[in-house]
């Protein structure tokens, strides 16, 4: 494109050559950029405007005619003696790796000498190479665009974007329906592009209305601002049919911002001939009435050039902020979305890292909820289940709260009880969250986990403790089990009396520990879930954990079955001072009942017992005061076990199995477990699926294409 006009002084060749640049480096993929774009029909006369501004001898020929977007780029340099043309490809957006650099690696140059008949060769190669042909074993259209850079002493600064004309009726062997669609969603790619300057070419010889690339720019540009109208084959309008187009071309009719070119094409004749040249054949055109009553800015191509580098130059320097604002904004969120997915995950040692990386933050979120540091991280305000030790304390609670009140099979005899402390074993409430009516509640607190039902119990209901006379039941056990003895029971009925008294244990302790394993492992998979980042990950790291942390589980159940068979089927047995406090106290406040009959009032109002009433005989027999002995005996030691049960099952079963211990569940993510990893379980569970391998690879890309954009920018 030579210089025509005083125009070329306006252009800005260094921000224009930033623009291109862009290009190449493919930052149009990802931003909108400024930029002139020829659209129209097939047959509308493009590849005569292109030709008409290029001097190329684009050809014309169905099987040849444009298939891919050609980015035509205009540069002066002042130290080319004569004009040179240089050609190479952009591989399409979706291109593999290899393909992509097949097509960087061709490039051809100095072909403006050629013949039409090499440059014809030259675009039949370029088609080739982007897989696009006139047989139906290869795709009709491409997405790839050709970089045509012409430079010389006397060329303009402008770039021009040439697209497939849409059309509406296939050729049979060139063109489908589906191809229909593929042209006209490409062209609609760059006429949506706000930064975009349409040059929509239409012929001048048909009804404008018919014209579907008017429709879509006006869908695009309902204003017309960045619309350029070029009309067509003027030499072909019908006899008294010109007074449209001149209304047309002056603006009194579809008003575009950059208004109207009329441009004058060699025919087909002029063509065949071969002997006419271009632009002299359109002046002679232009002297002929009507056509001399055009302005001289609105008609040929030389017009059309001066008014394409001045809108160029003009959009470019409106867009040029924006454009660098909206690069830096994109390469952030681009770093920020690469940052997200973490490191790469392609080696043994990278997958090691990773998982490492992850097993630190999940110690840091365990210590914290163990330590109740819940200031320490904001997850805590947000994932109140996530506050382990609180969650298990309140269980411990719970737990100990229940066996007292409700864990014994009858009541025991509370009708001497003077004090309130003197015993708490018959604190029998019905549960607050059910009726007075309802004598039956669930031992466990917690909901279930699917994956935990080989291991916890399952919802269990307990009946409150008895109030039928403890009394007659012992009686029956011990008729039923008495021997030789004098005034005394056999040792074994106490552990016979225990066993039955404590029945209930063994649910409320499986309950318990069942609530607790519940509770740890959902704080393992919640915390899991929220240091592991990728969904994937998190499946396999606890699938692969899974089977540990149920033989760290059972363990815990394990040791509470061990506690329940100490306490309930090995002989009674305690050292602890306690039990013979709580025996003589309740010997004491039997014999203060049997004495309070014969309480009497002294001169100063004080109770006294005659010295004779003390030996006066209760006349019980031996069967009668065994029973209340063992009674006795059974009360303080139940009280006494019951405690040190609670404490044990607590301590040992859940706090050193579940909580607290060296070899909790929640301790078995560590760096042993992915240290002993395999290379291929680390791949299974650290590996990166085959969707963020192409996500990373192509926000890798972004990353590279955006920085190197803004290298050209700043």
């Amino acid at each position: 494109m030579k210089e025509t006009s005083e125009s070329s002084m306006l252009a800005d060749p260094a921000l224009l050559d930033k623009i291109d640049k862009l290009f190449a480096c493919n930052v149009g993929e990802h931003i909108a950029l400024p930029q002139l774009v020829v659209v129209g029909d097939q047959s509308s006369g493009k590849s005569s405007v292109l030709e008409g501004l290029t001097q190329l001898p684009f050809p014309r020929d169905s099987g040849l005619c444009t298939r891919f977007a050609t980015q035509i780029i205009f540069r002066r340099d002042r130290g080319l003696s004569a004009r040179k043309v240089s050609a190479s490809i952009i591989p399409a957006s979706d291109s593999d790796v290899d393909r992509a650099a097949r097509l960087r690696a061709w490039h051809t140059e100095s072909i403006d000498a050629l013949e039409p008949s090499r440059f014809s060769k030259v675009m039949q190669e370029v088609h080739e190479l982007m897989g696009v042909a006139e047989n139906s074993a290869l795709s009709t259209f491409s997405k790839d665009v050709l970089r045509l850079e012409i430079c010389g002493p006397e060329e303009d600064h402008l770039s021009v974007i040439d697209v497939p004309g849409i059309f509406k009726n296939t050729t049979p062997g060139l063109t489908s329906k589906s191809d229909i669609a593929v042209v006209r969603e490409m062209v609609e790619g760059y006429m949506k592009n706000p930064r975009s300057i349409m040059l929509t070419v239409v012929p001048a010889n048909v009804d404008i209305a018919t014209q579907e690339i008017i429709e879509m720019a006006r869908e695009y540009d309902a204003e017309g601002e960045r619309t350029i109208g070029v009309l067509t084959k003027p030499d072909l309008v019908d006899k008294g049919a010109e007074d449209k187009v001149l209304d047309l071309a002056a603006g009194n009719k579809l008003f575009l911002r950059h208004g109207w070119t009329i441009v004058r094409n060699l025919n087909q004749q002029e063509l065949t001939d071969g002997n006419t040249d271009r632009d002299e054949a359109e002046e002679a055109f232009s002297q002929k009435a009507p056509w001399n009553t055009i302005a001289k800015d609105k008609f040929g191509i030389k017009s059309l050039k001066s008014r394409l580098q001045e809108t160029v130059t003009e959009n470019a320097r409106r867009e040029f902020p924006s454009v660098r604002s909206e690069i830096s904004k994109r390469l952030k969120e681009a770093k920020n979305s690469l940052k997200v997915l973490g490191n790469e995950r392609e080696t043994p040692e990278q997958q090691v890292g990773f998982l490492l990386d992850i097993m630190n933050k999940f110690q840091e979120i365990t210590s914290q909820a163990l330590s109740t540091s819940y200031g320490e991280n904001d997850i805590f305000d947000e994932h109140m289940d996530l506050r382990l030790a609180t969650m298990v304390v309140t269980r411990d609670t719970a737990f100990a709260e229940d066996l007292e009140r409700y864990g014994h099979e009858y009541n025991f005899d509370t009708s001497l009880k003077k004090s309130p402390d003197s015993s708490d074993a018959n604190s029998t409430t019905a549960p607050s969250e059910e009726s007075e009516d309802i004598n039956e509640f669930h031992t466990r607190k917690t909901g279930s986990m699917p994956e935990l039902e080989d291991v916890v119990t399952e919802q269990t209901w307990e009946s409150l403790p008895s109030d039928n006379d403890i009394y007659e039941w012992l009686k029956k056990l011990y008729q039923s089990s008495r021997g030789f003895e004098i005034g005394t029971f056999n040792t074994s009925l106490l552990a016979t009396s225990m066993k039955k008294q404590s029945a209930k244990w063994s649910n409320f302790a499986k309950g318990y520990i069942s609530d607790v394993i519940t509770i740890v492992h959902g704080f393992i998979v919640k915390t899991l879930e929220i240091v592991c980042v990728d969904r994937r990950v998190f499946n396999n790291l606890l699938s692969i954990m899974m089977d540990n942390l149920l033989d760290k589980y059972q363990r815990a159940l394990t040791q509470v079955d061990f506690l329940l068979h100490v306490e309930r089927n090995q002989a009674p047995k305690t050292l602890n001072h306690y039990f013979n406090e709580n025996l003589q106290r309740c010997r004491q406040e039997r014999q203060r009942s049997n004495l309070e009959s014969k309480v009497i009032k002294d001169n100063y109002g004080g109770d006294v017992i005659r010295l004779e009433d003390l030996t006066v005989l209760n006349h019980m027999s031996n069967s009668e005061y065994t029973v209340q002995d063992i009674h006795d005996i059974l009360e303080s030691y139940y009280k006494v076990a019951r405690k040190r049960f609670v404490d044990n099952i607590c301590m040992q079963a859940a706090d050193y199995y579940l909580v607290t211990g060296p070899e909790t569940p929640a301790k078995l993510f560590s760096s042993s477990l992915v240290n002993k990893l395999s290379n291929d379980e680390l791949k299974d569970i650290a590996g990166e699926d085959a969707s963020t391998v192409r996500r990373r690879m192509n926000l890798k890309k972004t990353i590279r294409e955006l920085e190197e954009g803004r290298r050209i920018l700043f």
